[in-house]
């Protein structure tokens, strides 16, 4: 009778099999500050099927964050976007937080903290809630930023591993508005970049390199559209629905030019103007006296119900004929 061999049987177990189980590499998403940008990433990777943990400053943000995340998929449902069986699926990836300790185990968190009512956002804090990220995440997780600022390279310069930092701007527009700009700073690795190009794929975006520029792509055309656009207005060459609609139509643009502003938000694009003139010194970047008169004003757009237009909600019902 041949010898019986035996063989040792735990590299063969559940036990062994799960410490040599490598981690799929977006398997846990955090989002901190949970604002119209936020929740629209947090709405995009629970939706990707990806799970995703957002940090709030107290349970009163959590509990309208959570209300307005089921009621924009309600609106789908009931568009038959939707079933009722995803919608809770999706619901069920999401998870709210108030500590930085629950963001322990995420692969790639971005800092989305909320504009101020002038349009700024601090980038003090920023820097703040980078270093409380590195103290919870492993070295190779991935750190960002959402926005349009060339600021990535500062937020990163104090932390231990730079190089995992990278900036991101996810335009919000409209939902069709699928690109994803990503910016690399000074430490940012080509590994990091090649992890962000993956996500972007992830959530169905197509992804565009950025080399650091103030404004990136998208929004140092949109802003020199617009004060061209306010100094036709202001000239009186034509009526603000009649540039709005040249816009749509021969340029074949959703939305026109001063609605788009007033979805944007006036508050933002003066200060990102501003910053964007302080950087480059041209004029053209410089706000038109049309968008300062708006913006002192706090007449700022849909979410302050007047802007260029009157708003019922999110839908225009006319002009804003104070603006002369």
């Amino acid at each position: 009778m041949s010898e019986l061999i035996i063989e040792p049987l735990e590299q063969f177990g559940l036990s062994h099999a799960a410490k040599k189980t490598k981690r799929s590499l977006f398997s846990k998403i955090g989002v901190v500050g949970c604002g119209k940008e936020g929740r629209n990433i947090v709405n995009l990777t629970a939706n990707a099927g990806l799970e995703v943990v957002f940090m709030e400053e107290s349970e009163e943000r959590i509990e309208y964050v959570m209300n307005k995340l089921s009621n924009d998929l309600t609106t789908k449902v009931e568009n038959w976007g939707l079933t009722q069986a995803e919608k809770r699926g999706i619901m069920n990836r999401i998870t709210p937080t108030l500590s930085y300790d629950d963001f322990e185990g995420c692969d790639f968190v971005v800092e989305c903290s909320r504009y101020s009512e002038k349009g700024r956002r601090s980038t003090q804090l920023r820097k703040n809630i980078f270093k409380k990220l590195e103290e919870v995440l492993e070295p190779d997780a991935i750190i960002a930023t959402n926005g349009s600022i060339v600021i990535i390279s500062e937020l990163a310069a104090e932390l231990e591993h730079k190089e995992r930092c990278v900036s991101l701007y996810f335009p919000v527009s409209h939902a069709g508005a699928n690109v994803l700009e990503i910016v690399s700073g000074m430490y940012t690795s080509e590994e990091v970049f090649n992890r962000v190009v993956l996500f972007a794929k992830l959530i169905n975006y197509t992804p565009h390199k950025i080399n650091e520029s103030n404004g990136n792509v998208s929004l140092r055309l949109v802003t020199i559209m617009l004060n061209e656009a306010c100094e036709i207005l202001m000239e009186r060459v034509s009526s603000m629905e009649d540039i709005d609609r040249t816009f749509t139509v021969i340029y074949a643009q959703r939305f026109g030019i001063f609605r788009l502003a007033d979805i944007v938000g006036i508050e933002r694009l003066v200060s990102l103007m501003e910053a964007m003139f302080n950087d480059y010194g041209d004029k053209k970047y410089k706000p038109h006296p049309i968008l300062w008169k708006l913006y002192r004003s706090q007449q700022l757009g849909i979410r302050t119900g007047k802007g260029f237009y009157l708003y019922e909600g999110e839908k225009p019902i006319g002009v804003n004929n104070a603006i002369f």
